[in-house]
């Protein structure tokens, strides 16, 4: 029988359901598919908390030593550590996890030494044609020369080497509740902050790859409300909440309003430009206005670019970007081997609120100057007939412009607005931005009105 992996193989990485769609065989198939693709002697592996994740792991080790591959095991990781390891030890890796995904799925996110990722560019399409070979026709002999398995602890390095890229000497006390969400920042977050003037409250830091309180995607509102009470319930400074493998944070004020991703990006931004006199950031296009504008204040140069780690990642290659930021929480440093990482941009927020007597909102005023839509989906038959309608409703009016950079984006002096095709299901997805509440309403409702026309 011939796996059809068409469902399991995705733009960035491999994400289904186990055992339905993947399952221990098949992960062993992987192991041996990524150490070929990549012409590996040694990698990497790490997972999450996920009930499937250590069986899974085990299995891709057992594929990469059987061509002759020697394994480190780094256990149980955040997506983020996992890159460090890759970093630091200068080898490809593979990190089990489905991220925000329900407790059924799992998956891998695959990278090249140095953190370099692997998509469907860059090996993820010959690696899947190899898995769908073998199991159809069996997997190859094994190499004469079985590959070493090998267990290692990186968590301590890890935050060793995140503590060296911010200075936390000389903050003040602050209070942090941190929603681990049952994910990887249970794991991570008490290691990292270990020794700061920080009075920590932990809100489900239990590892717990069911997730028994709420979803681990902090990009939907619903899973902020706890955190949200419980700063508010504390009096504390801040909230930090990550996401199920740990690789992005939301930072929630001292009122308990969420803190757009833009807001922290203009802020980190403006603090990298500062500790490297200078340089080139990376946004992508549906980030805020004021990103590329704090970019410009701080004497650094702003680079925009479709969505997508992916494009983020190369562009920070291509420019020798020392930051790049997303609207989706996603943080990238060139001090990370380029790739992304959560927990950096959290000891930058710890940094800048400690380092001064403000609380938060303010600090973060001049950061946040427009008022955003957040992204809004709609369920479209025929997407490109949207598209068309929203180009002639717009082409005829005075002072409009329009990009195709990444779907269509259009702009006029007091705001602009975004529409992208989803790439794996019949959506649209709109971002509105404009200087005020009430004319980014406005906006938002006529597009919304062509898009569901």
């Amino acid at each position: 029988m011939v796996a059809d992996l068409s469902q399991l193989v995705k733009a960035y990485d491999v994400r289904g359901v186990v055992p339905d769609q993947w399952d221990e065989p098949m992960a062993e198939l992987f192991g041996a598919a990524f150490v070929q693709v990549t012409d590996a002697d040694a990698i990497v592996v790490g997972h999450d908390m996920r009930p499937s994740s250590p069986g899974l792991t085990g299995a891709f080790a057992r594929g990469a030593a059987a061509r002759g591959c020697d394994v480190t095991l780094i256990g149980l990781c955040s997506t983020d550590q996992l890159y460090y390891a890759s970093g630091a030890l200068a080898l490809p890796g593979a990190m089990f996890t489905a991220s925000h995904n329900p407790a059924r799925y799992n998956g891998i996110k695959l990278c090249r030494a140095g953190a370099a990722p692997v998509g469907q560019d860059t090996g993820l399409a010959e690696i899947r044609a190899l898995v769908e070979d073998w199991s159809e026709h069996g997997a190859p002999e094994p190499s004469a020369t079985r590959g070493t398995v090998a267990e290692r602890d990186v968590l301590a390095d890890y935050a060793a080497h995140l503590l060296g890229l911010v200075d936390l000497t000389a903050i003040r006390p602050l209070k942090v509740v941190v929603d681990a969400g049952n994910g990887m920042g249970g794991h991570t977050v008490p290691t990292v902050f270990a020794g700061l003037p920080l009075d920590l409250v932990p809100l489900y830091f239990e590892l717990d790859g069911t997730f028994p309180h709420h979803e681990a995607n902090p990009l939907d509102p619903k899973n902020l409300v706890d955190l949200q009470a419980r700063v508010l319930a504390e009096g504390a400074d801040l909230g930090l909440a990550f996401d199920g493998d740990a690789d992005r944070c939301f930072v929630v004020d001292e009122r308990g309003r969420g803190v757009s991703p833009s807001t922290i990006t203009a802020l980190v931004a403006a603090r990298e430009l500062a500790r490297n006199g200078g340089g080139t950031v990376i946004h992508n296009l549906i980030t805020s206005w004021s990103v590329p504008e704090v970019i410009g204040e701080n004497g650094g140069t702003a680079v925009r670019t479709r969505v997508g780690h992916s494009f983020i990642k190369a562009e920070m290659a291509r420019h020798g970007a020392i930051f790049g930021g997303e609207h989706s929480a996603h943080y990238y440093f060139r001090d990370f081997w380029n790739a992304d990482t959560g927990m950096l941009a959290a000891l930058h927020v710890l940094a800048a609120l400690g380092g001064q007597p403000r609380p938060l909102s303010e600090l973060l005023a001049e950061y946040d100057r427009y008022t955003g839509s957040g992204e809004i989906n709609s369920t479209v038959t025929d997407q490109a007939a949207r598209l068309d309608a929203i180009r002639e409703a717009y082409g005829a009016r005075d002072g409009i412009t329009f990009d195709e950079l990444d779907g269509l984006t259009v702009t006029s002096p007091d705001w602009w607005f975004n529409v992208r095709a989803s790439n794996t299901e019949p959506l649209l997805r709109l971002n509105v931005e404009a200087r005020d509440r009430k004319g980014m309403e406005a906006v938002r409702d006529e597009v919304l009105a062509l898009i569901r026309a």
